[in-house]
């Protein structure tokens, strides 16, 4: 298989459908933890889901440009730790597990998220 020809993460979980099953899910954890929780207590969640669905196409290789602003304008001055950042992801990871995501397509999923941590996190190491 060429290059080319190699699925993008975002046809290897199944495209739109799944993101919009992901995203759902995955925001019913967040929502529910104590320490994520507070983040989105003034949030409009429904642009939230809207954006995130954007954003995970985006950053999967999709067919969707992200309309949301950039992360590190999105996420500054809201005091977001890495240690938030884990848990957000901890939340994703088991949410792939939950609707059907193979752990291979689940790890590629993570890699390119955890490239977004500092623009979040507005930490650098």
């Amino acid at each position: 298989m060429t290059q080319e020809s190699t699925p993008s993460i975002y046809e290897r979980i199944g495209g739109a459908p799944v993101i919009d099953e992901l995203i759902e899910a995955f925001y019913v954890r967040v929502l529910a933890d104590p320490l994520l929780a507070p983040f989105f207590h003034d949030s409009p969640l429904d642009r939230l889901r809207s954006m995130q669905k954007e954003f995970f196409c985006m950053a999967l290789g999709g067919p969707v440009s992200y309309s949301g602003k950039s992360l590190a304008h999105a996420h500054h001055g809201r005091g977001v730790k890495p240690e938030h950042f884990a848990h957000f992801v901890r939340h994703l990871v088991e949410t792939l597990k939950d609707i059907g995501v193979s752990d291979e397509d689940a790890d590629h999923v993570i890699e390119h998220i955890n490239t977004f941590a500092n623009e979040i996190t507005g930490t650098s190491y």
